[in-house]
């Protein structure tokens, strides 16, 4: 796996146009794996949590069973 997934659409404005972000002096935001979008000119950056485990179903009750 690479260190860096690359987003296909801004979350923001939905467009394609991004770029990996590096500040260009200090008064930046810093950001390590942030992405700039040129459309919006936002900065954001994706993070991976993990995955939710799969969530469990109890089987329906059944009626009164028969003696």
């Amino acid at each position: 796996m690479s260190a860096r997934v690359v987003p296909y659409h801004c979350p923001y404005c939905g467009e394609e146009d991004l770029r990996p972000y590096a500040p260009e002096n200090d008064n930046e935001v810093e950001i390590k794996g942030g992405w700039h979008c040129a459309d919006c000119t936002r900065v954001f950056a994706v993070k991976y949590h993990g995955m939710a485990a799969a969530p469990s179903y109890a089987a329906p009750e059944t009626g009164p069973q028969p003696e």
